[in-house]
């Protein structure tokens, strides 16, 4: 048996955590065919997607940020001033970042990630369902990752 001594360490580093995402890039790459097929296509690199509305005065009323990826819509954040809560806002972004992945795009699907005091309700009324659920993260709260097929 071989032992081996390794120094650990906590700092934050972004040149290794650069090498390290290249180098577990590389490994998933090798062992996986599907991921192996997106290298070099358009699908291969994350694409970023905002959709932002303004109110009359030009201030913002609400927005979308996410990206599409491997013919997936990612949803990251979806706000809504409260001024503009319950007008049928947050349905639009939602709608029209879904529109964009799926007819300029070619996205299939899509997922996000919500909590339990913020927005299951409203997702599942735009049609998405639950995937995955996490209690107690962080303590004290429910994660949901919800999907939807687009189109």
């Amino acid at each position: 048996m071989v032992c081996c001594m390794f120094r650990m360490e906590t700092e934050v580093d972004r040149a290794r955590r650069d090498l390290l995402r290249s180098r577990l890039l590389d490994a998933n790459t090798a062992a996986s065919p599907v991921l192996r097929a997106l290298r070099g296509t358009p699908a291969e690199r994350e694409a970023p997607l905002h959709v932002w509305a303004s109110d009359a005065e030009g201030a913002l009323a609400g927005g979308l940020v996410g990206h599409t990826w491997a013919s997936w819509l990612h949803v990251t954040y979806l706000w809504v001033d409260e001024r503009h809560r319950g007008t049928g806002l947050g349905a639009r972004l939602l709608a029209e970042a879904e529109r964009v992945a799926r007819e300029e795009r070619d996205c299939r699907r899509a997922r996000l990630e919500t909590w339990d005091f913020q927005a299951p309700g409203f997702y599942r009324k735009q049609g998405y369902e639950v995937a995955c659920v996490i209690e107690d993260y962080p303590p004290g709260l429910t994660e949901y990752t919800l999907t939807k097929r687009l189109g």
